[in-house]
């Protein structure tokens, strides 16, 4: 009887929390959660992310952000090829082996300003979720889901993007006791700009690391939307 009455109020609470909290709350209480002292603004540290996929050598990844300073750097191990990108105040340098590459010799090795640029936006986007919600051409959705995934409840945003930013829409998914977020999923659009629903992955949290002062999900493991297909993990290595 106990475990009934605690699972109705659970419910309860649940459906309460989904009706009366805005996304803009929500959002918030989840900053509030992985960055409790406001760092993201400052933040300056590295961090190892080893990426994991089937039937591929793993790739290590030494990152370093200082995003007061406009720094960028990542430098990449797989098999025996070690590549590094870096942009420090919008400048691009390119590393291949431990040789300093632009122009022809750089695009030889399939290596561009463009993917140093992609690299950046990237890492800077994943690992400064949720913080990111708040930038310039994200718009929230009116309303915060209340969805199953998985077996476990969640409070969840929807987000879009100005075109200039994506056309991807994506769904974070929070806890609906400490906030933190546990999933993120996206998909892509058709011409009209409507959801195609077998497109796009989802992408689960698990774990933490505290990065200067943030906490991380230490791991994520990414899945196709279209048939739940195992992509691959990527795992932040504490140094």
């Amino acid at each position: 009887m106990k475990a009934i009455l605690a699972l109705l109020l659970f419910c309860f609470t649940f459906n309460s929390i989904a009706q009366n909290i805005t996304a803009r709350a929500l959002l918030d209480k989840s900053i509030s959660y992985h960055d409790p002292t406001g760092n993201w603004k400052t933040f300056k540290a590295g961090f190892k992310v080893v990426m994991t996929t089937p039937d591929s050598p793993k790739r290590t990844s030494l990152i370093r952000l200082d995003l007061r300073n406009e720094f960028f750097s990542i430098k990449a191990t797989k098999d025996t090829v070690t590549t590094v990108y870096t942009v420090n105040k919008g400048k691009c340098y390119m590393v291949y082996n431990g040789k300093n590459i632009d122009g022809i010799a750089a695009k030889e090795k399939n290596m561009s300003c463009d993917s140093a640029t992609l690299y950046k936006n990237y890492y800077t986007y994943l690992y400064g979720l949720p913080i990111k919600l708040k930038d310039p051409g994200t718009n929230l959705g009116d309303k915060v889901e209340k969805r199953t995934f998985k077996g476990k409840d969640y409070l969840v945003l929807k987000v879009t993007y100005d075109e200039a930013v994506g056309s991807d829409i994506w769904y974070f998914y929070f806890n609906p006791k400490t906030y933190a977020m546990e999933v993120y999923q996206f998909f892509k659009t058709d011409d009209y700009g409507k959801e195609k629903p077998e497109s796009g992955e989802y992408i689960l949290l698990s774990e933490e690391a505290v990065v200067n002062g943030i906490k991380m999900p230490k791991v994520r493991a990414w899945y196709y939307n279209k048939d739940d297909r195992y992509l691959g993990t990527d795992s932040l290595v504490e140094k």
